[in-house]
């Protein structure tokens, strides 16, 4: 089914019975939503996948969630960079925001690489960037689930600070990294008509929901991950299985089986709107027997 799915483009959602157009010189908009980079095979998966995205749907925007890039847990400044240098517009993150040390003073610069806003404010990093494309401005923001993964500060107060920094923008994306899937739903509808997108993060597996909200607002509980799907949400599977029959520490590893891109595409031509919302599942391009 995903194969299907992924060789006809994905399944899409529209907003056949939302608002009107507003505007018919509006530029369009595709936003390419990509899911939890994981390890060195996520990003290649993800550079490599990225070059047939770019011939196929000609993204305006292309924002990922980087946030397990660097062997699992965290990013680091050169694999922030080499994302930016191939056509990556925006990085979002998660709880292993802050789990290699080196990226501490790189959130805090210009970059726009968001951590979650409801982080401490003393804490390094900011949850909202701006990035533009031929005159149109997108805004950013992340934010963290406080059931399981314990953000310091309520995800559902914290927004609005968020969208209160975004001034003259035409496009909001919302990713919310969390593990309940209640309170990323429950996001969407408070966000409904506010922002253009609210896409959830965090578990890994993509959920069936995309859909246009009533207000115009794109909405999916979890795009997947960018990564091994012959893992167990990344890791291999045989460590993943010696853990849970155990009940023991096992060091975890990324597993390199079958490594798939995640996403989703979101296309608009009003501002602050979603006509559809569309799953991307894509398996990585045929390599060569050594796998480079």
């Amino acid at each position: 089914m995903a194969e299907d799915q992924a060789a006809a483009g994905g399944s899409a959602a529209s907003a056949a019975d939302g608002p009107a157009s507003e505007s018919s010189s509006h530029r369009d908009v595709t936003i390419l939503f990509v899911g939890d980079v994981v390890g060195g095979i996520g990003r290649r998966t993800l550079l490599e996948c990225l070059t047939v995205l770019r011939e196929r749907h000609a993204p305006t925007f292309v924002v990922v969630n980087g946030e397990n890039a660097a062997g699992g847990l965290g990013i680091t400044p050169k694999i922030a960079e080499e994302m930016f240098a191939n056509g990556v517009d925006a990085i979002t993150l998660g709880n292993h925001t802050y789990h290699r040390r080196e990226i501490y003073p790189y959130l805090d610069s210009e970059k726009p690489i968001v951590r979650p806003a409801n982080f401490l404010r003393n804490q390094p990093g900011r949850g909202v960037c701006v990035v533009e494309h031929g005159g149109v401005h997108l805004g950013v923001v992340n934010l963290s689930g406080n059931l399981y993964v314990r953000a310091g500060r309520s995800a559902f107060t914290e927004i609005e600070v968020a969208l209160g920094e975004l001034k003259d923008v035409d496009h909001i994306l919302v990713d919310v990294h969390a593990e309940a899937t209640s309170e990323k739903v429950a996001m969407g509808w408070h966000l409904d008509g506010r922002v253009t997108a609210v896409v959830g993060t965090h578990t890994h597996v993509p959920t069936a929901d995309g859909r246009v909200l009533p207000g115009g607002t794109a909405y999916i509980t979890d795009v997947g991950m960018t990564g091994p799907r012959g893992g167990v949400i990344g890791v291999k599977r045989e460590q993943a299985i010696e853990s849970l029959l155990t009940q023991m520490p096992v060091r975890f590893e990324t597993s390199e089986d079958d490594p798939w891109l995640m996403g989703v595409l979101i296309k608009c031509s009003q501002p602050m709107r979603a006509d559809s919302i569309e799953q991307v599942l894509m398996p990585r391009p045929a390599q060569d027997p050594r796998g480079r």
